[in-house]
């Protein structure tokens, strides 16, 4: 299984960015597919998740209301719409795959397949 996350890049604080999310064949079918993300001297925090079958989704506090997660069947791709950015959502974000579905949703140690990482940097 190969993820490839991209569209970071850097913008000022109440911009936007979209993340894409794409994996090797269709391995997305019955899974669940996660973003986390990591800034400098932190630890990793779940950021938003969705369940390939369903649409079930779920977000981190800290970006309900101004991240939104979504799924392309046709394109096998998974997306996340990032607006009102702020200086504190700087960091390098992954996606993450696993079959394992209904635990751990926003947890890390239940996913077992991430890509490589795009950096996200937010200027004030």
């Amino acid at each position: 299984v190969q993820l490839q996350a991209s569209g970071g890049g850097s913008v000022q604080a109440g911009g936007s960015l979209r993340l894409s999310c794409t994996a090797s064949g269709r391995i997305f079918n019955n899974r669940k597919i996660g973003w986390f993300r990591q800034a400098p001297g932190k630890e990793r925090e779940f950021v938003a998740a969705i369940v390939w079958n369903g649409g079930h989704t779920r977000y981190g506090d800290s970006v309900k209301g101004r991240f939104t997660i979504s799924k392309d069947n046709l394109r096998n791709t998974v997306s996340l719409q990032m607006n009102s950015l702020k200086p504190e959502d700087t960091a390098v974000y992954y996606c993450a795959t696993s079959q394992v579905v209904l635990s751990g949703i926003t947890d890390g140690s239940y996913y077992n397949y991430w890509g490589q990482g795009t950096q996200v940097t937010v200027s004030s």
